[in-house]
Formats: C-alpha cells, sequence, structure tokens
C-alpha cells in the first residue's frame, strides 16, 4: 500500500497493487473452508483482470505520451484506467465480486477488505482525478448508489449488507472528485472510519447473520447500542458523523449547478437507508430488553476496547467538524 501510495510512476504503482492482491489471499484462505477458497479465488481473478487492464493503459499511454509520471496530460487511455480501478474498489456495474467475497471470508479479513484494501485504488483515482471523464464518474457513482440500496435490501447476511453498503458509500465519493477531490478524501477517510467500527462491533459479537445480532443484547447491551447508533450513522442521519459527507457532496454537486444529480443520489440513497433501518429495528425492537436467566452471565469475549471505543466515538460524533 505505502508504495503505490508513494510512487510517482505507474508501473511502481501496479506492482504495489499487486503484492497487496497476493498479501491477503493468504488471510483470506486462513480458515480452509470452500467458501473461503472459492472466495480468494474470485478475488484473485477480479484483481488480476483489474491490474491487466491497468497495465494495459498505462502501457498505450507511455507509448502515446512517451512517459510513465502520473501527472501526464489526459490521453484516450483516462477512461480504462479509471474503469481498472474502480473494478479494483468493487464500484457497479464491475461490483459482483464484492458482496460474494466479502461473505465468504471472516470478519476480520472483510474489514481490511472493505476499508485498507481500498486505499491503493482510491489514491490513484484521486492523483488522476483532474484528467478523468465527468461523465464516466456521475454514470459509475449513480449506479453504485442505486445498485448499494437495491441489493442491500433483501439480504439477512450481515456481511453482504456491509458490502452492498460499501458500493453505495464509494459510489457518493466518487460522485465528487472532478469537483473538489478533497472533499471526496475526506468523505473516504470518514467511511473508513464508521465501516470499522461497524465490523469492531460484529467482530465483539460474533454476528455474521441478522438472526444473531438480534439476540445480541442479553450478551452486551452498551455494545449493541452502539452497533445500533453506527449502523445509523452509515446510513447517514444527522446528528452522527455518516450524515456530514451526505451534506458536503450535496452541497457541492448544488454549488455545481448540478441539482438533478443531487436530487438523484439522495432519493437513491434512500434504499439504503431502509435497509439500515431494517437492521436497526431487529437490533433494538424485536427483542424485549431482558437479563439472562442463567446466574453467570454469558459476556461477548473480552476483547481490547480502547480502539473500539474510540474509532465508534469517531464514527458517531464527528458532525461538529463540518464549519472546519
Amino acid at each position: 500500500t505505502i508504495l503505490t501510495l508513494s510512487s510517482f510512476h505507474w508501473l511502481v504503482a501496479w506492482i504495489g497493487l499487486e503484492i497487496n492482491t497476493m498479501a491477503i489471499l493468504p488471510m483470506m484462505t486462513k480458515t480452509p473452508h470452500p467458501r473461503a477458497i472459492e472466495a480468494a479465488t474470485k478475488y484473485f481473478l477480479t484483481q488480476a483482470s483489474a491490474s491487466a487492464l491497468m497495465l494495459f493503459s498505462c502501457l498505450i499511454n507511455a507509448l502515446q505520451t512517451g512517459e510513465w509520471g502520473m501527472n501526464t496530460p489526459p490521453s484516450m487511455m483516462t477512461n480504462p484506467l479509471s474503469l481498472a480501478l474502480t473494478m479494483k474498489l468493487g464500484l457497479a456495474p464491475l461490483h459482483f465480486w464484492l458482496p460474494e467475497v466479502l461473505q465468504g471470508i471472516s470478519l476480520p479479513t472483510g474489514l481490511i477488505l472493505s476499508t485498507w484494501q481500498k486505499i491503493p485504488p482510491m489514491i490513484l483515482l484521486f492523483q488522476i482525478s483532474a484528467h478523468i471523464s465527468l461523465t464516466l464518474m456521475v454514470i459509475l457513482s449513480l449506479t453504485s448508489i442505486l445498485i448499494g440500496g437495491w441489493g442491500g435490501i433483501g439480504q439477512t447476511q450481515i456481511r453482504k449488507i456491509m458490502a452492498f453498503s460499501s458500493i453505495g458509500h464509494l459510489g457518493w465519493i466518487i460522485l465528487i472528485l472532478k469537483f473538489n477531490p478533497q472533499l471526496s478524501i475526506f468523505s473516504f477517510a470518514l467511511y473508513i472510519i464508521m465501516t470499522t467500527a461497524m465490523f469492531l462491533s460484529l467482530i465483539t459479537l460474533s454476528s455474521t447473520k441478522m438472526s444473531q445480532i438480534s439476540t445480541s443484547w442479553t450478551k452486551n447491551p452498551a455494545l449493541t447500542t452502539t452497533a445500533m447508533l453506527i449502523l445509523l450513522s452509515l446510513a447517514g442521519l444527522p446528528p452522527l458523523t455518516g450524515f456530514l459527507p451526505k451534506l458536503l457532496i450535496t452541497l457541492e454537486l448544488v454549488k455545481q449547478n448540478m441539482v438533478i444529480f443531487a436530487t438523484l443520489t439522495m432519493l437513491a440513497s434512500l434504499l439504503a437507508l431502509f435497509f439500515y433501518l431494517r437492521l436497526t429495528y431487529i437490533i433494538t425492537l424485536t427483542l424485549s430488553p431482558n437479563t439472562h436467566s442463567s446466574l453467570t452471565l454469558w459476556r461477548a469475549n473480552t476483547k481490547p476496547y480502547v480502539m473500539y471505543s474510540i474509532i465508534s466515538t469517531m464514527a458517531l460524533t464527528l458532525l461538529p467538524l463540518a464549519p472546519t
């Protein structure tokens, strides 16, 4: 990741992405289950295809311009390069691998895949943001927000819901990549904070299905409440952190006279709001708050809560940053 982030040469960036892909495969196959092997195979094939397209675009670009630097003027290969990077990120319509891969791997690996693995392609997109096609980005982002909402509605597996949530959030992020790359990176940082907090909640509660999380109140009431609030933050409800990127992105779109697109994205994100609210309802309102019947209360396995508490606080209370 650091190699990709610090590179100025397309070939070095490509090598960094390849090493990154190879390095996470053993973590995916750590549990030798057919689903995990299948997930790792799907991940490898899609990432290899995206890498091949990226290398091809960079080679043609170098052939045309004679330069390998990232600040070369735009050429006809900018669009294929953008598509290769969006495929690595898992944006619609190149998103089909993400829910399947995330469903087949463990929660800690899923956390890395949803956050850390998205940093290198996102930063590369950020570096070519001045040259990318606005039409392409708007089409990809609107498709992602719609699919991120639609896909998550019928799911009962929380990892798949988190995958569709990730697709929707990244759609919001790349929508304003051309206009305001700094705001894009800021929204991406907030997405990473909120997703990390949600995955840490799920890891601590050992929940991968809706049926498991619905009974988690008896294990750990405080943690369940926090998980519910983080879900609402991911949905983008004020006064939680998740409202901040949506507010700023909508303001930026209105500033650029893209009122219709701002309206469309807000309406499309209502689909995602539905499944977040459904999950919140299942966590908090389907089971009455009760204490465990056994004398020795069984609690969630004790893990270091310091990191979790810091991330959760950030995932819930960063809205006052808006004026800055």
